[in-house]
């Protein structure tokens, strides 16, 4: 039986979460496995902004801040669990997604770009400057997920790192099987279309500017899912998360692997996290390393790393 693309992506993620472990040479590879898929989510997101609806947003690290101060903040102060906090999170990103987007996303081309970069700039000013909120650039404590006590009471006894790479590997197949139903469905068909021309898709009665808001307020709430699991899982938080470097290198996680692929964009997120572990044998040379090797993919895989090796394979295979 012939699988699906949809199938295909979900299983090849089912085996990397399942199979991957057994070649870890220690423990240390949990954690960068868990890191990978959290940034695997936040670049899901992104392919439904930009592969799918061709929107490009650079202040995207805004609503992981939310979604990670949300997870440091309303346990203290409303008594909320970490495990709702993070659908709380994920309810202001989305409220605030539909606020921006409806004025911002009228604009297109840098303008978009510039405008979305200035929302994640204000997010992260606010998150130094109240320091008698947020504690400032010195960050803030982050209560642990009861969900790991709860599994060792039940006899489940996995270590601090076994257990997020396995939680948040969970959360990216859902986050995955959520964005390729999207794909599949009569919206996603009409994001790509207002992805190929605005004109020719209202032209034949597609919505174009709530479907553009649809598209920023669902990749919005991806962000502050990513930033709320990222917290949890440091158990510590800082302004960074929601800082200008970081909406650059989520976008370029997307574009790297294939901001058009779901898979393609998850690679992308697992090159670019593994890229700085791999190349601190170069020592001082290591940010000229990274740029260098982005700048090669960018000017001869233009459709992305793994959207070019796969029609490299099936090129070869004809």
């Amino acid at each position: 039986m012939k699988l699906t693309p949809k199938q295909a992506t979900l299983l090849v993620l089912v085996l990397l979460v399942a199979v991957t472990p057994f070649f870890f040479p220690s423990g240390y590879y949990y954690r960068v496995g868990a890191l990978i898929f959290v940034n695997g989510i936040a670049v899901t997101g992104i392919v439904i902004l930009t592969g799918y609806a061709g929107q490009v947003s650079l202040g995207h690290a805004g609503f992981a801040g939310i979604g990670g101060y949300a997870c440091a903040l309303a346990p203290v102060h409303l008594g909320l669990p970490p495990s709702l906090s993070i659908l709380l999170g994920a309810a202001v990103s989305a409220v605030l997604a539909w606020l921006v987007g409806r004025p911002i996303l009228r604009l297109k081309g840098y303008y978009l770009a510039i405008a979305t970069l200035g929302f994640g700039v204000l997010v992260s000013m606010v998150l130094s400057n109240e320091r008698w909120l947020t504690h400032g650039p010195d960050g803030i404590e982050v209560p642990e997920l009861a969900l790991r006590n709860m599994l060792k009471e039940a006899g489940l006894k996995l270590s601090n790192g076994e257990f997020w790479y396995f939680f948040t590997g969970i959360c990216l197949i859902v986050g995955a099987w959520l964005a390729l139903n999207l794909h599949g469905s009569p919206t996603g068909r009409a994001l790509r279309a207002l992805h190929g021309s605005e004109i020719a898709a209202r032209t034949v009665g597609v919505d174009v500017a709530r479907l553009k808001l649809r598209a920023f307020v669902i990749s919005a709430v991806y962000a502050s899912v990513a930033g709320s699991l990222l917290a949890l899982q440091n158990n510590f938080i800082t302004p960074d998360v929601a800082g200008f470097m970081h909406s650059i290198e989520m976008v370029t996680m997307a574009v790297l692997g294939g901001a058009g692929s779901v898979l393609g964009a998850i690679f992308g997120a697992g090159i670019l996290t593994l890229l700085p572990q791999v190349l601190t044998v170069f020592a001082e040379y290591e940010q000229l390393m990274l740029g260098l090797v982005m700048m090669l993919v960018m000017i001869f895989l233009r459709e992305g790393l793994l959207p070019s090796i796969l029609r490299k394979i099936r090129g070869n295979g004809e």
